[in-house]
């Protein structure tokens, strides 16, 4: 099962691809587009579409998964966030692809980050999962995306294309839950 993951934004956009392979989480890509904060909100969503449709057509997942809105203080961001995932939402219906959607306290708890937590512990949480090098992971958004990437492969069995259903493997929730399991063990007296 390959799964790319999406943090949208309008001016970064983040993506992710993570695979489950043979019971294994494998990090297979990700990036950040990054378009001209400068030029109109269009221009910005013409360029993040074409830039999000390149990803998909690179990496041929199976499902999208993209994270959901958060409750936002300026009507104006909230709506500008909404247009992004508007496009993330569009190029993955026209690669015929499923989408699924995914509150951010969700996607951070599926990594193992609490509510409190910040962008910084999904990082690590997502660096540890994949293991990958702090340098790998330029900027947040690429991270955040990979986490929602883990997060559908965590919670999305039922999401699993009908042509997988019958195969018997460990399972991504299983893996999640044994590289989570010594994270939330109570250290042992001494």
């Amino acid at each position: 099962m390959r799964v790319l993951g999406v943090d949208p934004g309008s001016r970064f956009m983040g993506y992710g691809v993570v695979e489950e392979k043979r019971g294994r989480l494998v990090h297979v890509g990700h990036g950040v587009i990054k378009v001209d904060a400068e030029a109109p909100l269009a221009a910005r969503l013409k360029d993040l579409h074409a830039a999000l449709e390149a990803a998909l057509a690179r990496y041929r997942p199976q499902a999208v998964a993209v994270e959901g809105l958060f409750t936002f203080r300026n009507a104006r961001s909230a709506l500008v966030l909404g247009h992004a995932r508007g496009v993330a939402l569009l190029a993955a219906a026209q690669a015929g692809l499923t989408v699924y959607e995914y509150a951010p306290a969700k996607v951070k708890k599926s990594v193992g980050a609490g509510g409190a937590d910040g962008k910084d512990a999904v990082a690590r949480m997502v660096r540890t999962f994949l293991d990958l090098e702090a340098s790998q992971l330029e900027r947040a958004d690429a991270s955040d995306a990979l986490a929602v990437a883990l997060c559908h492969l965590n919670h999305g069995r039922a999401a699993v294309p009908p042509s997988a259903a019958g195969r018997k493997s460990k399972g991504a929730a299983a893996l999640l839950a044994g590289r989570l399991a010594p994270a939330y063990r109570k250290p042992e007296a001494r």
